[in-house]
C-alpha cells in the first residue's frame, strides 16, 4: 500500500467518526450518513492535491462533507420526505438542555450552522471559516449574535442588546 493511501486511511480513522456524527445530527441526512461519509472521502481522494495543501485537513473534510450534504438535500425526491428519520433512543435529559436545543432550531440558518460546527464538532474559528468559506471575523460575529439571540430566546426577552 502506498504512503498516500495509508495517510488517507489514517485521516479516515481520525476524522470519520466526527463526520459521521455531522451527518447523523441532520435529520434529513441521518438515514444516509454512512453513504455520505463515503462520498466525502471519494471527493477528497479525487482532489487529493487540495487535501494535501489544506491548512487543516479536518476542516477541509468538513467543508467537503457540508457540500456533499447540500448536494444530497438538493437531490432528494419528494418521497424521501415521507420516510421518517430513525428515532433517537429515549433518554432522560435535563429539561434545560431540551429547551436549549429547541432555541437553537430558532436561530437563522447561518448562525445555527456556525454554532453547531463549534459546539458539536469542536472546530476552531479558523476551521469553521474554512468549512463555510467565510472570514474568521464573520465566524466570530455569527457566534456572538447566536449567543445573544439564544439568551433572548431562553429568557423570553424581546429587546435587542445591540
Amino acid at each position: 500500500m502506498n504512503e498516500g493511501m495509508e495517510q488517507l486511511e489514517q485521516l479516515y480513522r481520525e476524522t470519520g467518526p466526527a463526520l459521521l456524527a455531522f451527518f447523523r445530527h441532520q435529520p434529513a441526512l441521518a438515514g444516509a450518513a454512512e453513504d455520505l461519509l463515503q462520498d466525502t472521502f471519494v471527493r477528497a481522494l479525487q482532489h487529493r492535491e487540495r487535501l494535501d495543501g489544506a491548512v487543516s485537513r479536518r476542516a477541509y473534510l468538513f467543508g467537503i462533507a457540508r457540500h456533499v450534504g447540500l448536494d444530497a438535500l438538493r437531490r432528494r425526491k419528494p418521497l424521501d420526505e415521507l420516510v421518517e428519520p430513525p428515532a433517537a433512543p429515549a433518554t432522560r435529559e435535563d429539561a434545560r438542555l431540551e429547551s436549549m436545543r429547541a432555541a437553537i432550531t430558532e436561530l437563522p440558518g447561518p448562525q445555527r450552522e456556525t454554532l453547531m460546527l463549534k459546539l458539536q464538532h469542536e472546530l476552531s474559528y479558523e476551521e469553521i471559516a474554512e468549512v463555510l468559506a467565510i472570514p474568521v471575523g464573520t465566524v466570530r460575529s455569527r457566534l456572538h449574535h447566536a449567543v445573544l439571540q439564544l439568551r433572548q430566546i431562553m429568557t423570553g426577552s424581546n429587546h435587542d442588546e445591540n
